[in-house]
């Protein structure tokens, strides 16, 4: 199965609401904090979303 590990890697100040609150969704709260989700099209779309702020790597769990 395929997970997305997610940074953000700049800050959602000065951006619109919609897209803080998509930050905030993939459950990032601040600078350099990594996540990882499952690789499913919901999270493909956010990550699309507010890709201006933050680094994707895809990895492998077996």
């Amino acid at each position: 199965m395929t997970k997305l590990r997610i940074t953000l890697i700049k800050s959602s100040i000065g951006y619109s609401v919609r897209q803080k609150r998509t930050v905030q969704a993939l459950g990032l709260k601040r600078l350099g904090q990594t996540v990882e989700h499952a690789d499913t099209p919901a999270i493909r779309g956010m990550v699309d979303k507010v890709r201006h702020m933050v680094m994707v790597e895809e990895t492998n769990h077996d």
